[in-house]
Order: C-alpha cells, then structure tokens, then sequence
C-alpha cells in the first residue's frame, strides 16, 4: 500500500465494453502479451475500449529487476520464432494502423533481440502494408549492432525511456545507466536523420523540478523528437513507495517547459504513459517537419 493516500485526480474507472473484452480475448488466443497487462497500465481499458494495445514481445519475464516496473523477473524462455507472424497477424485483425511494440529486457541474448524486433517490424510491413510502427526498446547493454539492426529495419518511431532522473538510477534502475541510454537516442538519431526519437520519464519519486528540467535538457540535447512524463504509481508493496502525487499544475507546468526547450511534441500529465496516443505523436512531428 502507497504511504499516501491517492488523490481524486488519479482515479479511473474499470474497462468494460465488447471492444475491450474482444481486445483481451484476441490477446489470449493468438499466444500473445502486452505491456498494458504485465505493466498494469492504468490507461488499459481505455486503449483496449478503443481497439488500441501496446504489444510486448520476446515473452513476458524480464532479466531486470527495475525497482518501479511490474513485469516478473527471472529466466526467460527461448524465443518463439512464429511470434512476429502472429503479432502482424493481430495488428491486421484489428485493423490497427499505427503499432507500438516492446519487448521485455532480454539481456541472456547476444544482441538482447534486437534481431527478433528486426523480424517483427519486418512481418508486419508484409503483412500489414502501410502501418505504422513504434519500438520502445531496451538499452541492448549499449551495443551498437544490435542498434543499428532495429534502426535498420526502419520503424517509424524509436522510442527508448529514461524513465528517471540520474540521482535515482541506484534505486529505481540499478541495472540501467543513465548516459547509455541518452546514447541509445543519439545514436539512433546519428544513424537515420529521418527517425524520430521518443523517450519518458515518470514523477513522484522524490526528484526535483530541477532535476527534471535537467533531463529535459539532455534527452534533448540527444536529438530526442517526443517526451512523455506521466506519474508513477506503485503496482505493489514490493515496489519503490510513492513519494510524492505531482499535482496536474505541475504537470502542465513540465509540459510547457518542455515545449520551451524545444521538443516537437509532449504530453504531460498523471496518467500519461510512454506509449499513450503515440500515433498523434508521430503525425504531429511529421507534420511539423511538413511546414
């Protein structure tokens, strides 16, 4: 149980609808995992009401154990070669036409699959032609192949989060480091200049409006396109407590800073997680770079 009480603006109501049940069901039947469920995303109902998932491969068992995140840890299983097919498979069947994808960390893996992503992107565009598609991607330990090959396969956005501010990387993602990951963006950027670069981070952990504004700064000074910022919740008392619910004025006060340094698009409020409304994202950056 958090130390603090939720406040009124951080409560949302139970999903329901043929949509979401048919979402879910189609979800279980194809073999397939989501972020939305492993993660308990709190903006799950409303995605799946509206048809709308972000799709987690290579299993759901993480070799990481980032104190904030829900996904079980341990030792994953081999990857299934037929996944991607049944992935596109389901992108098709709901008619999605922008996707979002990640992967739970697999660092047993040589190239931490950054090829399985290669074959996911590259089985969706065979057989979903014209959807687009986002890759929220782990660090690959900072390999530079296993980058190039996601970059390579072309994905429409690049998304890889943060998630905090440097001081707290010890408690929250004593596995992660902070500079390898503002070099995943840069990199990704350097490789393809026509890529656009996502990342987030979550508050209420005990940073300061400082510290965030620094983040801001060097994400993007990366070259990164989009920032989400969203509050962190505690999916169990296992998890790193709450130590603070930001007000939504602060929120909005991170978003406009956040304009202000000059990222092309932002949202920024509680409930806003990395993948949400992520092909509004995409279109309004492209169509910045039309004008």
């Amino acid at each position: 149980m958090d130390i603090i009480e939720k406040p009124s603006w951080l409560r949302k109501r139970l999903p329901t609808g043929d949509t979401y049940q048919q979402v879910e069901q189609n979800i279980s039947e194809n073999r397939l995992h989501t972020i939305c469920q492993e993660a308990c995303c709190p903006n799950q109902g409303e995605c799946f009401s509206k048809g709308v998932a972000t799709f987690l491969i290579m299993g759901n068992c993480c070799t990481r154990n980032c104190r904030f995140c829900a996904v079980s840890t341990g030792t994953p299983g081999p990857l299934d070669s037929e996944e991607p097919l049944r992935l596109a498979s389901e992108i098709r069947d709901l008619g999605l036409s922008f996707a979002v994808i990640t992967s739970v960390t697999r660092d047993d893996l040589d190239d931490g699959g950054a090829s399985h992503f290669a074959r996911t992107i590259q089985t969706i565009r065979e057989t979903c032609p014209g959807v687009g598609i986002e890759i929220l991607i782990p660090d690959f330990q900072g390999n530079p192949d296993a980058l190039e090959t996601v970059v390579a396969a072309a994905p429409e956005v690049l998304n890889h989060n943060v998630e905090t501010i440097p001081r707290l990387y010890s408690v929250i993602r004593p596995q992660a480091d902070y500079r390898q990951s503002l070099r995943v963006l840069r990199k990704a950027r350097d490789a393809c200049a026509s890529l656009v670069t996502k990342s987030g981070i979550m508050v209420g952990l005990g940073e300061t409006e400082a510290e965030v504004r620094q983040v801001m700064v060097d994400l993007h000074q990366a070259g990164c396109d989009i920032l989400t910022i969203g509050q962190y919740l505690r999916p169990s008392v296992a998890h790193v407590p709450v130590a603070e619910y930001v007000h939504p004025d602060v929120f909005d006060r991170y978003g406009e800073m956040a304009r202000e340094i000059g990222f092309k698009s932002v949202s920024s409020s509680p409930f806003v997680r990395s993948s949400y409304m992520a092909a509004v994202h995409y279109q309004y950056v492209k169509g910045q770079e039309k004008n």
